[in-house]
């Protein structure tokens, strides 16, 4: 089964999925139906007030949208892009994958989520991004992009010192 991780996006002031989220979601179903069978990972943790959690949300509706409970495994720690990316190649290796991972996120957040992927030794395949942008308002959505400017350099970072010592530390 090929996975497909599907990066969370912050969620509504009332626990409901936003724009964004819906958007990525939809992409990765699509794909997942193009591509059966798949193993669905959506991943986001408790970034909500409530507690709730982005991957569990996502993993809601793909049931509701007929996804059966064996083609779904959430990942609902990771705080952020990073940590998601960690959380889920852990989730990976204790199944015994070792093949190629979808990655599936907004056009502006994807090559983040794919540098990040490779860096950790996947082989990616780019799930096609949602054909309209995440945020309506031409302000916000440079926004956006001017911030994975900055966060592609930074992830790469910490994940290059989280790999040092994970390579130190004999994990």
């Amino acid at each position: 089964m090929l996975p497909v991780v599907i990066f969370g996006a912050k969620l509504q002031p009332d626990g409901s999925p936003g724009r964004t989220l819906w958007l990525r979601l939809a992409a990765a179903h699509a794909y997942g139906e193009a591509h059966a069978p798949v193993l669905y990972i959506p991943t986001g943790g408790p970034s909500h007030p409530s507690g709730m959690r982005e991957g569990e949300v996502m993993a809601t509706l793909l049931g509701a949208a007929g996804v059966p409970p064996d083609a779904l495994l959430v990942e609902g720690t990771a705080p952020d892009t990073l940590a998601s990316v960690i959380a889920c190649t852990r989730l990976l290796r204790q199944r015994g994958h070792v093949g190629p991972v979808a990655v599936a996120s907004s056009s502006y957040h994807l090559p983040r989520c794919l540098v990040l992927m490779r860096m950790m030794g996947w082989p990616v395949l780019r799930v096609p991004p949602p054909r309209v942008p995440a945020a309506r308002r031409w302000g916000r959505r440079w926004f956006w992009r001017l911030r994975e400017v900055a966060a592609v350099p930074w992830d790469v970072l910490l994940l290059s010192l989280h790999l040092l010592r994970a390579g130190r530390d004999g994990d």
